[in-house]
């Protein structure tokens, strides 16, 4: 018989008690306890953060029962149990301090009854967490393990409305101040979350907390290699395409291995092998369109992002840098890390695969355009024509495209009002059809080349605002001499806009020829 799924379940005693087919992650857990102190994680949402945290928490525990057959079992001291304060912010949404702090108060109180023990002050919530830390610590007579899982959630569901994810950001500072000030008392601390915020603003001077998110040792923390998956995963996804699974769903790289996201494959098993958007249709990022509305951020610079780490590294409520934002929630992952002569390292970004891809960019087709009835219609015609090259009505159903986006579209969105307007609608209705995409000098200033790659054909497109000549300038600066050694058939592709016209005003094509 086949081994059940996990499906939903974060609890590691359930899963193991009841056979639920487990990827053995203990090997990373007793590296993590025995060299750390002090832990951050951040991954995006349903990744298997929770269960990792709750198989620590099992390991601390001292339950051994539950490990028998994984790599930790004969390779830790289980004599030893310590207390464990567990608090989980994954459940529901809170829209004020106040909300936030009567939460974590009902969480201590779980908490105290667990360890069998009472807070004199109840209802301050620092004040009650540090007593629970030393309560515990004097009734066990050992150092107390605090894992906190979704940290940061209480400001990432407020992240639209500043002064509420302020407000939520000082609640959470106040409580996690308890953690540096309980330093004698502690024997480790994990916190996950999907966003990292500065040192500063949330953890109150913890400075020696390790943040293990981007360290190559632990890149495999959480999510699935394609080791995994051929491995454990073979009776379950037997007569399935590995290759295909792949492009779909794997690409996730936090500089270990690459990676699935669990409840993606899960999903995809239980649900007869239909390659569909599971994980991208459980958090439809209508966060992140607010904040592209707001920096008027120009979709097609998602081809080809190189950043700094201080960007992959930071997230400030005030001022949110969207790539930061697209990495951290999983929408862009490291394509390659680059080390800067001048000392440390840049990274290129890239989508991580087909679902994220096709599912992200519809996304946008419908900010751009609001073409709900329309857009799989023109989805359809575009890839029909360009996967045989039929250029004219390639042109006709881009003017059918732009002629269809209601007028209020360009009254009421800001975007509307910047040149890379037409070509961000063009680039997402392109990139939403899983054609690959590579941008070339890709800017906000209207002079745009991108270029598709379509089984036999490569399509290298320049857009221009207005006058000039679009195509002249694909062949002045020889763009297609880079892709002559694929040996397909590349075209080249003019397009001009009309501000007045909202629509092309131009479009000239030719086959490239040595």
């Amino acid at each position: 018989m086949l081994q059940k799924l996990p499906v939903g379940i974060q609890t590691f005693s359930d899963i193991r008690e009841d056979n639920y087919l487990y990827i053995d992650k203990t090997k990373i857990a007793l590296d993590l306890i025995e060299n750390n102190r002090y832990v951050f994680l951040s991954r995006p949402r349903r990744f298997g953060k929770s269960l990792f945290l709750d198989t620590l928490k099992n390991i601390f525990k001292a339950k051994k029962e539950f490990f028998e057959g994984l790599y930790v079992y004969d390779k830790y001291d289980w004599s030893k149990s310590y207390p464990v304060i567990h608090i989980s912010f994954g459940g529901g949404t809170l829209h004020s301090g106040q909300k936030l702090d009567d939460r974590i108060i009902k969480i201590l109180k779980y908490n105290q009854r667990e360890l069998g023990v009472a807070c004199e002050d109840k209802n301050d919530v620092a004040d009650c967490f540090k007593d629970l830390i030393i309560k515990a610590h004097e009734k066990y007579n050992q150092k107390v393990v605090v894992l906190i899982d979704e940290y940061d959630k209480p400001i990432l569901d407020n992240i639209t409305d500043l002064a509420i994810a302020s407000e939520m950001r000082d609640s959470l500072r106040n409580f996690y101040s308890v953690i540096k000030d309980s330093d004698e008392f502690m024997k480790f601390a994990f916190l996950t979350g999907v966003s990292k915020f500065s040192k500063v603003s949330i953890f109150s001077g913890l400075n020696n907390i390790r943040d293990i998110s981007l360290d190559a040792k632990y890149g495999n923390i959480c999510g699935y290699t394609h080791e995994d998956i051929k491995a454990s995963f073979a009776n379950h996804l037997e007569g399935v395409d590995l290759e295909k699974l792949k492009l779909w769903y794997n690409g996730y790289n936090f500089l270990g291995d690459k990676v699935y996201n669990p409840f993606d494959i899960l999903l995809f098993v239980q649900g007869g092998f239909l390659y569909k958007n599971y994980w991208f249709e459980t958090g439809t990022p209508t966060f992140l369109i607010d904040v592209i509305k707001e920096k008027n951020y120009f979709i097609p610079q998602l081809a080809d992002l190189v950043v700094g780490e201080e960007l992959l590294n930071s997230f400030h409520i005030e001022n949110i840098a969207i790539e930061t934002l697209l990495f951290q929630a999983g929408y862009l992952t490291i394509d390659e890390r680059i080390e800067k002569s001048r000392g440390g390292f840049n990274y290129s970004l890239k989508v991580p695969n087909n679902e994220v891809r096709l599912s992200l960019n519809d996304i946008f087709v419908d900010y751009l355009t609001e073409q709900r009835v329309e857009k799989l219609r023109l989805q359809d015609s575009l890839y029909e024509y360009l996967l045989c090259a039929d250029m004219n009505s390639f042109k006709t159903t881009l003017i059918s495209l732009f002629a269809s986006i209601p007028y209020n579209n360009y009254v009421k969105n800001n975007i509307s009002n910047f040149e890379g307007y037409y070509a961000s609608v063009i680039y997402a209705y392109l990139a939403s059809l899983g054609f690959e995409i590579v941008g070339e000098d890709v800017t906000n200033r209207g002079r745009i080349d991108l270029t598709l790659k379509i089984k036999e054909f490569i399509y290298i497109i320049e857009f221009k605002m207005g006058g000039g000549d679009a195509l002249a300038q694909i062949k002045e600066k020889n763009y297609a001499q880079k892709y002559v050694s694929e040996n397909k058939k590349i075209y080249l592709v003019g397009i001009n806009f009309d501000e007045e016209l909202k629509n092309l005003s131009g479009f000239e094509w030719e086959l490239y020829s040595l």
